[in-house]
């Protein structure tokens, strides 16, 4: 079986991630896409980069994902995070849940985007029109360079 969560250098692909979610069981679909935005706390950004540890968490990603299946009683869920350099408007994370009825795919997207955010070892970094960069959401400022 294929891991339902996985991390990727590549473009992410809705329309054929939406595809692998699709089933006779499934009434409804909900997904989540995270765009890579020009600004950040009043900052200009004009580049991003996200880094991550893959094997912790690819394992972390997949275990969300089941838990979400559980608890929400979901027939599928998938979420894609990418790494690398970004570009403004492209997608850094995809989650997409289908179920038998709106109101657990929608709630178990949420869980899952919440979860990833709060659970799994990828970092961002944004480089700013001032030239310089911050770790977001990282108590240690000491690796402040230029993307």
């Amino acid at each position: 079986m294929e891991s339902p969560f996985w991390i990727t250098e590549s473009p992410i692909e809705p329309t054929a991630l939406k595809k692998t979610l699709q089933g006779a069981a499934s009434g409804a679909f909900a997904s989540f896409e995270g765009w890579v935005r020009n600004h950040n706390e009043g900052k200009q950004v004009n580049a991003l980069e996200y880094s991550a540890y893959k094997p912790l968490a690819e394992k972390e990603g997949a275990r969300i994902i089941e838990e979400a299946k559980e608890k929400f009683a979901v027939e599928a869920a998938t979420c894609v995070h990418r790494v690398g350099p970004l570009e403004i408007g492209d997608i850094a994370i995809w989650v997409g849940v289908s179920a038998p009825h709106r109101s657990a795919s929608f709630e178990a997207c949420r869980f899952i985007v919440d979860e990833i955010k709060a659970r799994v070892p990828i970092w961002k970094r944004e480089g700013y029109q001032d030239g310089l960069t911050d770790w977001i959401n990282c108590p240690s400022q000491e690796l402040r360079k230029p993307l």
